[in-house]
């Protein structure tokens, strides 16, 4: 790109960047904790308000759960086509009484280059380089813009990453997509920005060890100690865990028993595994599996294995890998640099990779999603976007989208 275009298309992205900084910081200032529907769905009138100014058209969607806020699904374009679908979610995983307690809330601190408060990078953030996106390239590009469909889906609850969301995105893009680009946030390593095209699936299990109560004192030998059986049980499923194939289990709750003079005749553990290749993440389930059944003595307890739920992986594929070019070829005319990575986290691309070449990561940079504390030391630092940021990877994704649509048209 010649100089002096990269120039003033910067100067057109800096433009943007005080208005999408004002829709940010009101969208901050909405709690949309997973389960206040409530301000979820506030956060998703003010997306709509957002897109229904660049001509899109709106349409909620209630979730299964009650509890939970309403899909947004924003569209334009022929809906005969496939469509490119820009993904982000409305919900954050801060509780209002913690959002309280920790005072965390939209701070501006440039001397850091950091914006402060929730959501700012998971993924309320996303949701602003996504309009910034939009923005641009109905500016600088318009009958790419007309020519293609577009769906910008929001999720009222991808921070419970499950099924559902994928499954209503699939019904509005029936026939596939042209890419699926979700807009969660990330580092950057100095000039490098992140680009993410892999994710591990997961699968959760609950071990339950049923025994047989019997006093401790008097009748301790009549007891089966689910307990003893259990942790019997949690050394052979961590033992799983291989990092050579990029396989972990995690043992992340346990609890059993009621008082120290009885012998417990109940005890449970819940973990989850993760692995990017699905062959790799089947065979370790078959493992866990495994440790169900009847007691191979008297005094050992019953063990019962049950699967609670699962994220398929989105392992590497050629498509995406294609798709990745031109965002490569795009930085280098920007004379940026990105980095190929795989995330151990989920994010809608597990349950949209499916629908056609995926690219995740596409979102501002900045750090510590998930965490609300700070502390004066630095020691603890809650989550922040980098306001520099917007600019150049809004017109990373720009160049590299004009490069998709101009081959595919």
């Amino acid at each position: 790109m010649k100089v002096e275009a990269k120039t003033n298309m910067n100067l057109t992205l800096e433009g943007l960047l005080p208005e999408a900084l004002g829709w940010l910081q009101e969208m901050v200032g909405i709690n949309s904790f997973t389960t206040n529907s409530d301000g979820v769905n506030r956060v998703g009138a003010l997306t709509e308000e957002c897109f229904l100014k660049l001509g899109f058209a709106s349409e909620f969607v209630p979730s299964k759960d009650p509890s939970h806020g309403k899909h947004l699904f924003l569209s334009a374009g022929n809906p005969e086509l496939q469509p490119i679908v820009l993904v982000t979610h409305l919900d954050t995983v801060f509780p209002p009484e913690e959002e309280m307690k920790n005072d965390f809330r939209w701070r501006e601190a440039p001397a850091e280059d950091r914006i402060y408060g929730p959501g700012t990078v998971d993924i309320k953030g996303g949701t602003i380089l996504i309009w910034m996106l939009i923005r641009a390239l109905q500016a600088s590009h318009p009958e790419l813009f007309e020519r293609h469909r577009w769906i910008v889906a929001a999720n009222a609850s991808e921070e419970v990453i499950g099924a559902e969301f994928g499954q209503r995105v699939t019904e509005r893009a029936s026939l596939g997509a042209k890419a699926v680009l979700v807009f969660e946030g990330g580092p950057r390593d100095g000039n490098d920005f992140h680009l993410v095209t892999a994710r591990k699936g997961r699968a959760l299990y609950r071990l339950q060890a049923e025994g047989r109560a019997a006093h401790a004192g008097s009748a301790h030998a009549a007891g089966a100690n689910a307990i003893v059986t259990l942790a019997g049980a949690v050394q052979d499923a961590a033992k799983v865990t291989d990092y050579s194939r990029e396989l972990t289990v995690n043992v992340g709750r346990i609890g059993g028993g009621s008082v120290v003079n009885r012998v417990p005749q109940e005890a449970w553990a819940d973990l989850e595994m993760r692995a990017f290749d699905p062959v790799v993440l089947e065979a370790a389930r078959r493992r866990i599996e495994s440790l169900g059944g009847a007691p191979a003595s008297s005094s050992e307890a019953r063990m019962l294995v049950e699967c609670t739920g699962t994220s398929p992986a989105w392992p590497a594929s050629p498509d995406s890998l294609a798709l990745l070019e031109h965002w490569r070829g795009a930085s280098l005319e920007l004379g940026v640099g990105i980095k190929n990575v795989s995330r151990g986290g989920l994010s809608d691309a597990n349950y949209l990779c499916n629908l056609g070449a995926t690219l995740d990561g596409l979102g501002p940079s900045g750090a510590n999603a998930h965490c609300s504390e700070h502390t004066a030391d630095g020691s603890k630092v809650p989550e922040y976007v980098e306001p520099s940021s917007f600019v150049p990877k809004t017109a990373l994704n720009l160049l590299a989208l004009r490069s998709l649509l101009s081959v595919e048209a």
